[in-house]
């Protein structure tokens, strides 16, 4: 089972849109959301996700394809 913490930085046209909701729904895993900071121009936000290696590796792949840059943190 992965439990990577990734910094999910949105482009300005995702800013507004409802991306964890949507990977909750399409992918088995759990989403801990640590910390975010989101304005009107640029956003980040910082997740742990838990689940099989699988799912979290196919929910990175989409989140990537959406155009959501992601970036693995170190895990304290």
């Amino acid at each position: 089972m992965k439990e990577p913490v990734v910094r999910l930085v949105y482009p300005p046209d995702l800013l507004r849109a409802p991306v964890l909701n949507q990977l909750i729904r399409r992918f088995d895993i759990t989403v801990n959301i640590l910390r975010a900071q989101v304005g009107a121009e640029a956003g980040w936000i910082e997740l742990q996700l838990r689940g099989e290696d699988e799912m979290v590796d196919q929910a990175l792949d989409w989140l990537r394809e959406k155009g959501v840059y992601v970036q693995f943190m170190e895990s304290s």
